[in-house]
């Protein structure tokens, strides 16, 4: 016992140190050395009660070790959620950290206060045994996580998923052979030609199941009350309160009234719970409506998660071999934990997938840009310019904006967009939850804004570079022709010096024609300064726009929090559902499962 005590503080020590060496590699191998710890303290806690106290006693005795537990769930998560408020979620090194004195507490009260019961025939270690069942477990646990529940028939068939399934059902026939020879077999064969024990595996792989349910409700209420990440863990103090006064009180209906009665009233109470949740508490998400449904699931764990089932495996085998079978229920539960998740966290990860698509549909699609400075003066100036004779061939192929209808852009804010999103606003999006998704809504609408916008004020400066410069060339046409009318002017005039004070009909043409380019020219140039102005201000509009865009986000911030909270929610309410249809199951596994019981 004080050995897996050790294992678990020496592998929460390193799980701490693995983010001071920024190494994904130590946090794992650290968690392996916590999981061989853990894998042997409770189940040698509950042996050494189960079977010092007599049977009429035991189910007291185990339910006591259910309620401490549940009482260590409360702190522990509670704990937890302090040292991240604390310390904040980039130093999570200390939730691992705080195992550390406690260990040593344990380790130096154990040491002087345990007495050290062991068994006086201990026969071979089934080694052969447990490397055939680890690399089974192993197989089967990495097969499952490599399968899509939602994609299932593509991918059970990845090389990821099938030869690892394959490996764990050809090694079945290979464990047989191994523990059938075996002196002490880590699994007796004979517990599966036992019909008491096989249903009492069952249920256990089953309440692994329905534990998972446990581990969203942190995200749940955040979820449903709008609270940041990090702060849904204090709810689980609902859940161990009542996971821990239902456990003591579960090992006392027992003795009294049977571990049937028991497990189903727990069963019963997981059903109602995660029902209220599926109908009332996504509907009307309050204070109120998250504790009932986490009272009735508390109840639920508190009738299910322990007692009943090792009362069950410790009534049907025999004493010495208590540690074994109860490290057994424990396997097959911890198998049911593992697995639930791969379709579990299926469930939030593929509502949390739909989230976005959601969001940006609800997303105005039209950016709403200020009335870009003589718009629509310079529109019908350059139409008007196209009618004169002398500008039409020159501005002739010139394209220029529709300037008067730059109002309003269409934006691509949908799923359907081709814009590809940049690595850091995918992280953020999926960081999100109902507390921040506006701002991070508005940090997705700024990037699109950063690439879209770009193309189209270059395109608007474009063309009326274009316009400018074929205006300009006009001026410059103009400019040349005035030039040519004045030196003919001057010659007619020098020739007829002398004649006649009055000009003559083709010096009179002349200055006409003098006269109406000039006018041009001044309207040329009017239209030149116009679209220099224009020009400058198209980058602020712009910016204006995006301003706008991002306030009528921050006025939509509540309907992008419920369309957020509802989404996820359908997420929550098939992990819920699939604990009720667990539990249902076990219901029925019951029915067959006859209980021998003296009046």
């Amino acid at each position: 016992y004080l050995g897996s005590i050790a294992l678990f503080g020496i592998g929460s020590l390193f799980c701490g140190l693995s983010q001071s060496f920024s190494s994904f590699p130590v946090l794992l191998l650290a968690r392996v050395v916590q999981a061989l710890g853990g894998g042997g303290i409770l189940p040698i806690a509950t042996a050494e009660f189960g079977t010092t106290f007599p049977k009429e006693k035991r189910g007291m005795a185990l339910g006591l070790v259910g309620g401490v537990y549940g009482i260590a769930n409360i702190f522990g998560a509670s704990a937890g959620s302090a040292i991240i408020d604390f310390f904040g979620t980039n130093n999570w090194q200390f939730i691992f950290y705080i195992n550390v004195p406690i260990t040593l507490f344990i380790l130096l009260a154990g040491f002087f206060a345990l007495p050290n019961s062991r068994e006086e025939n201990v026969k071979k270690i089934d080694f052969a045994g447990i490397t055939v069942l680890t690399i089974m477990v192993l197989s089967l646990l990495y097969g499952l996580k490599n399968i899509d529940f939602f994609d299932f028939l593509s991918t059970v068939t990845d090389r990821h998923a099938y030869p690892f399934l394959l490996v764990f059902v050809v090694l079945i026939p290979v464990f047989v052979f191994f523990e059938k020879r075996a002196e002490d077999p880590v699994i007796p064969i004979s517990y599966f030609s036992n019909r008491k024990i096989v249903i009492t595996l069952l249920i256990s792989f089953i309440t692994g199941v329905v534990i998972m349910g446990m581990i969203f409700v942190p995200q749940f209420a955040e979820n449903a009350l709008k609270i940041p990440s990090g702060s849904g863990g204090y709810f689980v103090i609902i859940l161990g309160v009542f996971a821990g006064v239902g456990a003591p009180f579960s090992g006392k209906l027992i003795d009294r009234f049977g571990v049937k009665f028991v497990l189903n009233i727990g069963f019963v109470a997981s059903i109602a719970g995660s029902l209220f949740l599926i109908f009332i508490t996504t509907k009307y998400p309050n204070m109120g409506t998250v504790a009932v449904c986490l009272i009735l699931i508390g109840i639920g764990i508190g009738f299910t998660m322990g007692t009943p089932i090792n009362y069950m495996m410790l009534d049907n085998t025999k004493k010495e071999e208590a540690n074994s079978a109860l490290a057994t229920v424990s396997l097959v539960r911890s198998i049911g934990t593992a697995i639930a998740p791969a379709i579990m966290i299926g469930f939030i990860s593929h509502a949390g997938m739909a989230v976005q698509t959601n969001v940006m549909e609800v997303l105005p699609t039209q950016i709403e840009v200020p009335e870009l400075p003589y718009a629509k003066e310079l529109q019908n100036s350059f139409t008007e310019l196209q009618k004169n004779e002398q500008m039409a061939e020159k501005l002739k192929g010139v394209a220029i904006p529709d300037l008067s209808s730059m109002t309003s852009v269409t934006i691509p804010m949908n799923a359907t967009s081709d814009m590809e999103l940049s690595p850091e606003v995918l992280k953020l999006l999926q960081s999100s939850d109902v507390t921040n998704i506006t701002d991070h809504t508005k940090a997705m609408a700024d990037y699109m804004f950063s690439q879209m916008t770009p193309g189209i004020t270059e395109k608007i400066v474009a063309g009326v570079d274009q316009g400018i410069v074929a205006m300009q060339g006009g001026i410059s046409d103009l400019n040349t022709g005035m030039d040519k009318i004045k030196t003919a002017e001057s010659m007619i005039a020098g020739k007829e010096e002398g004649v006649s004070q009055e000009p003559s009909e083709k010096e009179k043409q002349l200055q006409a024609a003098l006269v109406q380019m000039e006018a041009v020219k001044v309207q040329l140039q009017d239209v030149v300064d116009k679209m220099n102005e224009l020009k400058a201000a198209v980058p602020n509009a712009f910016d204006v726009a995006k301003e706008n865009y991002l306030m009528e986000i921050d006025q939509s911030g509540d309907e992008i929090e419920e369309i957020f909270q509802k989404t996820l929610n359908k997420g929550f309410m098939q992990v819920y559902l699939t604990v009720v249809i667990a539990s249902l199951f076990a219901m029925c596994l019951m029915l067959f499962y006859k209980e021998d019981r003296k009046k």
